[in-house]
Parts: structure tokens; sequence; C-alpha cells
């Protein structure tokens, strides 16, 4: 910021504060990139090299693929991050569809007890009945071992629903009354104009949704028996977390050590969702405060 842009009330930073800013703010960019670096580090490494540097290498001197070889070989680790990619993809669309839909509707003050329905709309969703109950719920609806149980029991967040309806109840009310007065229908009112005027908590309520839906292996855990249909977490968890043999999970004897295997379907299951973060990272802080703060 120039000294011609700054507010009369704001004082002049100190060479002091300035640095020091920029030391804690470097320190904890390299904290959080660290594990990230050494995770894609170890997962390029030779079993002699993990061996030597105790099992967390960061700078690789022999880069190798082997690792990622033996996971897409498999075919398992492929076919559960097909999954993950649909879930994510079919779940994000269904969800924010539903949760604008809902959003709008709630936040029509001509609608008849709109707070009140509001208020029981957040009761059941924010008071979960628990696991026995939902297993028996979708049991019920003949959901079970198919792709609706990863998408339906999490199909709308009381929190996204919220933010959404506390950024629809402050567009400008007579915008909405001239598109009315002109014919327009609620449908023809919320896809024309107050979708685009509300792209920025759009894309991160679609943001939450798709980190949610990733990184999602509960409902695959309750609800799928078989294995062929688990997302891409649960491989991970079952492979990582549970120890179970490299045979087992990639389909075949892997040429790569073990650590090294480990790192590359955690790498495989972290970077497509850090894929997303720089095309919506321009809209997270305006959408968030946006939706949040007028309501």
């Amino acid at each position: 910021m120039r000294a011609s842009d700054r507010p009369a009330w704001m004082e002049r930073p100190s060479k002091l504060g300035v640095g020091l800013k920029a030391v804690i703010i470097t320190a904890i960019t390299l904290l959080v990139i660290y594990p990230f670096v050494g995770v894609i580090g170890t997962s390029f490494s030779s079993e002699s090299e993990i061996a030597r540097s105790g099992g967390f290498v960061l700078l690789p001197t022999a880069p190798q693929l082997d690792a990622y070889r033996a996971v897409f070989d498999g075919g398992t680790v492929t076919r559960a991050l097909l999954i993950s990619v649909l879930v994510t993809g079919v779940g994000t669309l269904a969800s924010v569809t539903v949760t604008i839909c809902m959003a709008y509707g709630l936040s029509r003050r001509e609608v008849t007890g709109s707070k009140w329905i509001l208020m029981i709309a957040l009761f059941t969703m924010l008071f979960n009945p628990g696991i026995i109950a939902n297993f028996l719920l979708v049991n019920q609806l003949g959901l079970l071992n198919s792709f609706g149980a990863l998408v339906l029991p999490s199909l709308v967040s009381a929190f996204n629903l919220v933010v959404l309806r506390s950024f629809f109840m402050n567009l400008p009310g007579e915008l909405l009354e001239s598109a009315r007065m002109d014919g327009a229908g609620d449908l023809r009112i919320l896809v024309r104009i107050v979708l685009p005027l509300s792209k920025a908590v759009i894309a991160v309520v679609s943001l939450f949704y798709a980190v949610a839906y990733w990184n999602n292996f509960f409902n695959a855990l309750l609800y799928i028996d078989d294995s062929d249909r688990h997302p891409l977490p649960n491989i991970l968890r079952t492979f990582i977390l549970q120890g179970r043999t490299l045979e087992s999970v990639v389909g075949t004897e892997a040429p790569a050590p073990v650590q090294a295997i480990q790192m590359a379907v955690l790498v495989v299951a972290i970077v497509p969702i850090l894929l997303v973060y720089p095309f919506l990272q321009r809209y997270f802080t305006k959408g968030v405060l946006t939706g949040a703060i007028k309501g």
C-alpha cells in the first residue's frame, strides 16, 4: 500500500514491525510446506535412501517413479480415485443445487413461516440421530452398497445453508421486486439475477462441499461392503493406518519400498483437491464474510 493510499487513522508501520511480520509469516509457511515436501520427496525415493534418512526424505538424490507405477498398475487405487472424483463431482453439484434452492426459498420474507421452517431444518441437520438410526434409514431406502449412500446422507450442510440464506437476504429487494413486476417468476429471478450476484459465496460453498466429499470415508465405511466400491480415502486409511500388505492394496508385488508407496498414495489423495484451491482462493474471504457477517 502506498503512503498516499493509507487512511488517515492508520499508523505508519515501523521497519521492525514489518520485518517481524515477514519472519513470522515465513516461519509459518515453512512449517506448513515442510511435511508436504517430505511426503512428495519420500514418494520418489529408493529404499536405501529412505532407510538412510530414517523414513522421511525431503530431496531425493535419485528420484524414481517405482512407487507410482506400483500404485497405478494394481488398479485398486486408480478405481478408488475415479470413484472419489465421481462422488465429489456429482455430490458437490447436487448439494450446491439443493442448498441454493432451500436457501433462496427460506430467504424470502414473503414465504409464510420461513423462519419456523428454517429452525426445523437446522434442528434436523444439527442434531444427528446417531449411526444406528442413519444406517437403518439408508437400509430402508435401499441405498446400501450403492453410490447414493456416499452422497445423500451428506447432501445438505446446515452451515452452508445459513451462509447462503444470509447472503440472499441481503440482496437488494428492489432489484428482485422490479424483476417480479416485469413478469419474472421465482425460478427466473434465481437463475438470471440471484445466482450471477452470488458467484463468490457459491464458489466457497462449492469448495466446502467438494472437500467434504473428497475426504469423507465414514459413509463408505458404514454403507459400502464391497471394497471395490470404496473411494480413495478408504483405500488410504486401509493401507496406511491398518497396515495391510502391498499386494492387498496395489494388486501386485510392488518393487518400491513400503514408505514410498504409502507416500505415493497420500500424494494421489491430496493433490487433486489442492489443485482446486487456486481457482477459488480469490472468492474465499469475500464469500464467507459476505454470507456470514451480513446475516
